[in-house]
């Protein structure tokens, strides 16, 4: 919307070509995304708290966590809008590749707004049930999958890259990279949702791999330098750092609230759409294995629920008692069950993050 407006005075007032760079729009989207947050974020949480949207706690989660029960969430809702309004801002809006990320992201937000009102003001534990819950991830999911295959213009564009190898790739047919599309959003959203347990856990991770994202997204828009790392070069993918950058911007801004003690928590309004977000983009600039890396905490969230769930199972229909492997799932659980403190696990668990970022961002020249 300002990128409309900056070119138009640039034809009297030069200085307003400045607008044209990515990397001026995405800091300026990263500033506004912080600004918004820091601005609506107490005001949410006070019509949050007077409305008496709590978080309900789990009865067999950590008995240290009962002290959170009645704590303000959906605060994910804080980070969407804040997100929309800065992409709308400082993006290019004719970029279809904005609309389509945009479009999943509020998609899933949706999803996960009906699951936490379900849960909270018509006081049903389970929200949404497994069954609603992905067959609208699968619409949405779907949806998104099928309309980036139609719009890829080479074959680069669809292709599977395994990084730390030049030349190492899989062309994938229709079918495949839909299906390769929707399993990597649908997965990045939950996983997202799974890991969002502690107070911060989940964002300053989403703040991480987007960034990194972001970075991606403008190699990989760039036609000489996409062309020098050895990454396909996707025409527009460089207006994704904008939203990368925004949802970085956000994300901090929430973290400002969700920080231990947290003022309020994200909900699955938050968490299902930035995973979402973190997949769509991922997938744009056809880098899957590169966010499996990255968000290497997410995946292993993931993989003990998996885990704990499927030999519990397994062990109660063979031994007729079911046993489990990790003392609580998901893993961060697990480790508060230890007598990790959570501020350890969040701290930690965010350090892992760093360094997978950066083993992610390695790829870029290790080919």
């Amino acid at each position: 919307m300002l990128l409309m407006l900056a070119r138009w005075l640039s034809h009297d007032i030069h200085a307003f070509n400045a607008f044209n760079y990515i990397t001026l729009r995405a800091v300026l989207a990263t500033m506004t995304a912080l600004l918004i947050s820091f601005v609506v974020g107490p005001k949410l949480i006070r019509k949050l708290t007077e409305y008496k949207v709590g978080q309900a706690v789990r009865d067999d989660g950590p008995q240290t966590h009962l002290v959170k029960a009645g704590t303000p969430t959906m605060g994910g809702a804080l980070i969407l809008v804040a997100i929309a309004i800065s992409t709308l801002l400082w993006a290019d809006l004719s970029n279809r590749y904005v609309w389509v990320v945009l479009a999943t992201t509020l998609g899933f937000g949706v999803i996960g707004w009906v699951d936490d009102w379900r849960k909270v003001v018509h006081r049903n534990p389970k929200g949404l049930s497994a069954k609603e819950k992905y067959f609208w991830q699968s619409v949405v999911g779907g949806g998104a999958a099928i309309y980036l295959f139609s719009m890829a213009t080479l074959p680069a564009h669809t292709e599977f890259i395994v990084p730390f190898f030049k030349h190492l790739v899989f062309p994938l047919g229709g079918v495949s990279f839909v299906v390769l599309t929707y399993l990597v959003i649908v997965g990045s959203s939950n996983a997202v949702n799974l890991t969002d347990g502690l107070d911060g856990l989940a964002i300053m991770p989403t703040v991480l791999v987007s960034t990194a994202l972001a970075i991606f997204a403008y190699a990989a828009g760039h036609l000489y330098f996409s062309k020098y790392l050895g990454i396909p070069n996707v025409p527009g993918a460089g207006e994704l750092a904008i939203f990368c950058t925004a949802m970085a911007g956000a994300g901090l801004g929430f973290l400002w609230f969700n920080a231990y003690p947290a003022e309020v928590f994200m909900g699955d309004v938050g968490a299902l759409a930035l995973g979402a977000a973190l997949g769509v983009v991922a997938v744009i600039v056809r880098q899957e294995i590169v966010l499996f890396i990255m968000g290497g905490v997410f995946v292993i969230e993931t993989l003990s629920v998996a885990a704990q769930v499927t030999y519990f199972k397994y062990t109660k229909a063979k031994y007729g008692e079911g046993r489990r492997i990790f003392l609580m799932a998901p893993l961060h659980h697990h480790y508060e069950q230890k007598g990790w403190k959570e501020t350890q696990v969040v701290v930690r668990f965010w350090i892992i993050t760093m360094m997978l970022v950066l083993v992610g961002l390695s790829t870029l020249k290790l080919r």
